[in-house]
């Protein structure tokens, strides 16, 4: 194996990264993730007792095995009950954001959801969207100009995907773009089990003035199938409260955009 980052990585971001190791082979040992990691093997052997505890792995004599087979995407039904709390939270941070006229983007998303229910004080807004409920909830609750994007719809999600809807998205331009994202890494950035999901963020941020992602902090330290955005292609990311402060004190060294705690 070789390092596959030359910079310093989250706690929660290597354990992350063992776990991606460990669907490729079906055994690691602690001499080899050492190496791969540059750290100590105190710190691999207190990584794999947590990824245990957490029941991610099966700990070995001298290294793991897997206990995943597969990854998956929760559909919408069931993301909505984890971490509540804390979407809540960066939604309401985030709609403070968002100015009396703005024309904006809102992404698919449980956060941004909970984002389109702190809108309906907002007067004169443009809302270009691709998700069905979220177009649902604002039609009842704003009268805010809604514009539905079209495309192949994702089943479970409840929004439109594919060549259709980045064709109709390109041709705009917005003032304000919020997404949300299913991992955030700081060696790749922003990244979602959806290929066709992440050409529509792509064309989002493309189009937008203003890039703002919302991500709990459940989301941080991990990888998922593809990338759709860089750190440095944002220009704010709010999180809550329950962000790692090492990862936190990370991200702001970059400087590359505001780090916003709700």
């Amino acid at each position: 194996m070789k390092p596959q980052s030359e910079h310093p990585l989250f706690a929660e971001e290597r354990k992350g990264q063992i776990l991606e190791l460990l669907r490729q082979k079906s055994k690691l040992l602690v001499p080899e993730l050492c190496d791969y990691f540059d750290v100590s093997p105190a710190t691999i052997r207190n990584d794999l007792r947590d990824l245990e505890n957490e029941r991610k792995l099966k700990r070995t004599h001298g290294g793991a095995i897997s206990l995943e087979k597969t990854s998956f995407e929760l559909d919408s039904r069931h993301k909505e009950i984890r971490n509540m709390e804390q979407k809540r939270q960066i939604a309401a941070c985030a709609a403070k954001l968002i100015e009396d006229g703005d024309t904006i983007i809102l992404d698919t998303g449980t956060t941004t959801l909970e984002l389109a229910k702190c809108l309906s004080g907002k007067r004169n807004l443009t809302i270009v969207l691709n998700d069905i409920e979220i177009a649902s909830l604002l039609e009842e609750s704003t009268q805010a100009n809604l514009i539905l994007i079209g495309g192949t719809l994702r089943h479970g999600f409840h929004c439109a995907v594919g060549p259709m809807a980045v064709s109709y998205l390109s041709e705009l331009n917005v003032d304000k773009v919020f997404l949300s994202s299913n991992a955030v890494s700081l060696d790749r950035g922003f990244t979602t089990p959806d290929f066709n999901q992440a050409e529509v963020k792509k064309t989002m941020i493309q189009v937008a003035s203003e890039v703002i992602m919302l991500s709990d902090s459940s989301k941080f330290g991990k990888l998922s199938f593809t990338q759709f955005a860089a750190l440095s292609d944002i220009d704010k990311l709010i999180t809550d409260k329950g962000i790692d402060p090492q990862a936190a004190d990370q991200l702001r060294q970059l400087k590359s955009f505001d780090l916003v705690i709700a």
